[in-house]
């Protein structure tokens, strides 16, 4: 009897007992889902998951596919790496990207949509270039792409030589005539991101954004910077056309026919970004992203609307103080669904594009939002601190609840969230095994009498009556914030995981708290940002009986590793900072960086007519107050914060004689991303705080 009540209770996946502790291994062990896309008859959803290998020192995607109307989600493309799964129209074919052969090239996958499988694969490009981000067009003719060209080649033979001979030449010696010759974590080598198209039966692919300008520009991830009309036959895209691309944010909206032709600059009238393009289903509209201050970055991304027709825009995200996350167009072109941050979280909303009435409709961490082709089902995407990504659906119609401002507003009794569910549980029977803990979120009054939102994240097997040392996480962006979500680079549970309280302050400047709270940390670096981590900390210390104040290290990385360098010349409360790719010497990071308009924005101009601010908040200059044993860590390929900033720091820590260590990368960037590094990076941190703090 015992054992048919066990067999009863297991007729769901019955997973173990969680049981032991979360390790690296574990970390890398996960399927790393992405994006949804869902087939045009809105029976099944594709999407790509990443595996890792450790051995190898390698990441590979596969791509998978899942029932909308519930069941097992599966691999589906076995025998070659696949990523970015896009259906063509007829739902019998999906293209994908693999390098198995040539590099990054199309790929056309024939898909039985009875069964759910591929029944055979074929490779489309084979240009010497190599594609990415590639779209089908709705007429299923063709399949536009991105590709990394020279501006002055017009055929692929030509890129094709070029390459070859770069590839080839002992000479590697690149001359520059203009800024942003770097980016991010390579050289441009006198190449653009052009957007070409092929035939879907293949053949020749054509440039359709000639010229010496990135089109689409450069993006770090999120929706595509380009879209097709309704009826295929043109294509919307971002591009920045200004002189000076380094100290410039004006991103403006282009369009072009699919024949190809002169580009038309439908948002010239603002100086500020306009993004992520996306026509309306009947064609009349196309929806985009903007901001509105010139060389702001992180101003308030807003939803906006272009008329086709009439060539009048409209604001559907006025008075809302959010941020316009991922977004899509009901079938009926009536609705705009949009994830945005909201506090720890990021929700999904719907906006009526006559009325610009808004609704907050489902709650969770929510990102890549689409639609099922009947307008019924919202499928997302959705990670916590707990679990990364996988894929849920939830019901798009509903009253939800009112969202005036961005808050979710109950408005009346009656007013409820929309229910969601799981389509995917592909980590499920792992994390099932591993203890994790919550994330305990607590406010405080920090600075400039606001309040201020603060989370915590016990250790495993936590015992009230025990003390525990902390590990004090600053984030970066500035304009970025610890939300219940996932990281692989910066993850709580794991630093939680060997025996430490991990405590997180979403400081001024942080993300999902409304434009205000973001613009106060504009000239103000070490000041309310510092004041909300200490008041924070002190909160923290004052109503957690069990955190132990005189065993705590601060870690922190981008603006989290410059503040960590503050803390170094203002505080002595920590036994130990951890100071990754951090600015410390803030005129020298303004000439090596190469976005200039971020460090412009933030510190008013340049070092030579505003030195006064950069001096107040460059940590440099507090060099003679540095006690605090200190890991730094900086990779040589950062050009947003260049590693002469982590060698700076370590030479004057060395000088000064305070217990220093340096991690340096060669072949990392302003992240940590290959497995085996990744692996030295955590085992490097946590043994240096269990060096100073673990006693």
């Amino acid at each position: 009897m015992r054992r048919l009540l066990i067999l009863l209770l297991c007729a769901t996946p019955c997973w173990a007992r969680a049981e032991r502790l979360f390790t690296f291994e574990d970390m890398m062990s996960l399927k790393r889902v992405g994006e949804p896309v869902v087939s045009p008859d809105g029976k099944w959803v594709l999407f790509s998951a990443v595996d890792v290998d450790l051995a190898a020192n390698k990441k590979t995607p596969h791509i998978w596919v899942a029932p909308t109307s519930g069941g097992k989600e599966r691999e589906i493309i076995l025998d070659q790496d696949a990523d970015r799964p896009r259906w063509a129209p007829d739902g019998r074919r999906f293209a994908f990207l693999s390098n198995k052969e040539s590099g990054s090239q199309i790929w056309i996958a024939d898909f039985d949509g009875g069964v759910g499988s591929v029944t055979g694969v074929h490779r489309l490009t084979s240009i010497a270039s190599e594609a990415q981000g590639e779209l089908w067009s709705p007429d299923g003719k063709n399949i536009l792409f991105v590709s990394n060209v020279y501006p002055e080649c017009v055929e692929e033979d030509c890129n094709a030589r070029k390459i070859e001979e770069s590839s080839h030449s002992m000479v590697k010696a690149m001359v520059f005539d203009r800024l942003l010759y770097r980016h991010w974590n390579s050289y441009q080598e006198g190449k653009r991101s052009h957007l070409l198209v092929v035939s879907a039966e293949g053949g020749p692919s054509r440039d359709l954004t000639p010229g010496d300008y990135d089109a689409p520009v450069f993006s770090l991830g999120g929706q595509d910077n380009y879209a097709f009309s309704p009826d295929g036959q043109e294509i919307c895209y971002t591009s920045n056309h200004d002189k000076v691309e380094a100290i410039s944010t004006n991103n403006d909206l282009w369009i072009v026919s699919v024949n190809g032709g002169e580009a038309k600059n439908i948002t010239v009238e603002n100086k500020a970004s306009d993004s992520t393009p996306l026509y309306s289903p009947d064609g009349n509209y196309i929806a985009y992203r903007a901001q509105a201050r010139p060389g702001y970055e992180s101003d308030r991304f807003r939803l906006r609307l272009y008329d086709r027709k009439a060539g009048g825009k409209k604001d559907l995200t006025d008075g809302f103080e959010q941020w316009a996350g991922s977004f899509i167009w009901a079938p009926d072109s009536k609705t705009i669904y949009f994830s945005s941050e909201h506090k720890r979280h990021a929700l999904i909303y719907a906006v009526d594009i006559t009325t610009a009435a808004r609704r907050t409709l489902v709650g969770g961490y929510n990102d890549d939002v689409t639609i099922t082709p009947d307008g019924k089902t919202l499928v997302f995407s959705r990670v916590s601190m707990k679990a990364p990504n996988e894929i849920y659906a939830a019901k798009a119609a509903g009253e939800g609840c009112p969202a005036r401002t961005g808050d979710v507003d109950p408005g009346k009794a009656s007013c409820s969230l929309n229910k969601d569910w799981p389509l995917t549980q592909i980590n499920q029977e792992r994390l099932s095994q591993i203890i994790l803990s919550d994330a305990e979120p607590f406010w405080f009054k920090g600075a400039l009498g606001d309040e201020v939102e603060g989370s915590l994240v016990k250790p495993p097997n936590f015992d009230g009556s025990k003390k525990y040392p902390v590990k004090f996480l600053i984030h970066g962006g500035p304009q970025g914030a610890w939300g219940d979500d996932w990281s692989y680079r910066w993850n709580p549970e794991l630093f939680a995981a060997n025996g430490y309280v991990v405590v997180m302050i979403n400081f001024h400047g942080s993300t999902g708290y409304g434009q205000k709270f973001i613009d106060a940390i504009q000239s103000d670096w070490g000041g309310a940002p510092y004041e909300d981590l200490m008041a924070g900390l002190d909160y923290a210390e004052q109503h957690y009986p069990y955190i132990d104040k005189d065993r705590e290290c601060a870690l922190g990385a981008s603006y989290g590793g410059y503040m960590a360098n503050w803390i170094l010349g203002h505080s002595d409360r920590f036994q130990c900072i951890v100071s990754h790719d951090g600015m410390f010497n803030s005129t020298s990071a303004w000439g090596t960086t190469e976005e200039l308009w971020f460090n412009e924005w933030e510190f008013r101009g340049t070092p030579y007519n505003n030195r006064p601010l950069y001096d107040q908040w460059s940590p440099h200059l507090s060099a003679t107050k540095f006690k605090t044993p200190t890991l730094v860590i900086h990779g040589q390929l950062d050009y947003r914060l260049d590693v002469s900033e982590g060698f700076q720091l370590f030479t004057t820590l060395q000088r000064l004689g305070v217990p220093s260590k340096m991690l340096y990368f060669p072949d990392e960037g302003h992240w940590v991303l290959k497995p085996q590094n990744s692996r030295l990076w955590y085992k490097t941190v946590n043994d240096w705080v269990d060096q100073w703090v673990r006693r």
